[in-house]
């Protein structure tokens, strides 16, 4: 394992038994708190995105961790964010994809008018778990008649095989 990456998981917080029992929850926001280790961490992506063909047009963000990287990545490759929010939350026409969790249901929106067609985009977000709001933003970026070139996290539970679920390559920074 690298300097980097043995820096980065080394801040990730372990919560047994939440958000319910059963679940051991990985924190990344302590990585926030050490400059250092979060620039490890976005150099590592962005260097990850760099030895991709074909590169993004655009970073697209899940709600809300990927609101913390999404902006930092695009910005350090010269390229547009855009978020991807839950149900409610951005004004204007949006375009929607509800899919299921584990105890329900969820809706996540992206602005009809901020990804063009054709776009090759990458999805970031902080924990691929189950895979369902990852494989939700590959189906709403579809929708707007753009490709996922890739799904990255910092942290992958891979136990629970989210990456099946998702139609699109992933990339993980940190597997558990």
């Amino acid at each position: 394992m690298s300097e980097r990456i043995e820096r980065i998981k080394s801040l990730i917080s372990s919560h047994p038994d939440f958000p319910k029992p059963g679940i051991m929850f990985r924190n990344m926001l302590p990585i926030l708190q050490h400059p250092a280790a979060f620039e490890d961490l976005i150099c590592i992506i962005v260097e990850e995105i760099k030895s991709q063909t074909p590169l993004p047009d655009v970073i697209v963000g899940l709600d809300a961790r990927g609101f913390l990287l999404g902006p930092i990545i695009a910005l350090k490759l010269g390229i547009g964010f855009v978020p991807v929010r839950k149900a409610g939350k951005l004004p204007g026409k949006v375009e929607q994809v509800t899919y299921q969790l584990e105890y329900g249901t969820d809706t996540l929106e992206i602005a009809s008018d901020t990804i063009k067609p054709n776009q090759n985009v990458t999805v970031v977000d902080d924990l691929i778990a189950l895979g369902g709001t990852a494989s939700a933003a590959c189906q709403l970026i579809q929708k707007c008649s753009a490709k996922v070139i890739q799904c990255i996290s910092v942290i992958e539970l891979i136990a629970l095989k989210g990456r099946d679920r998702i139609d699109a390559p992933v990339f993980s920074v940190l597997q558990y």
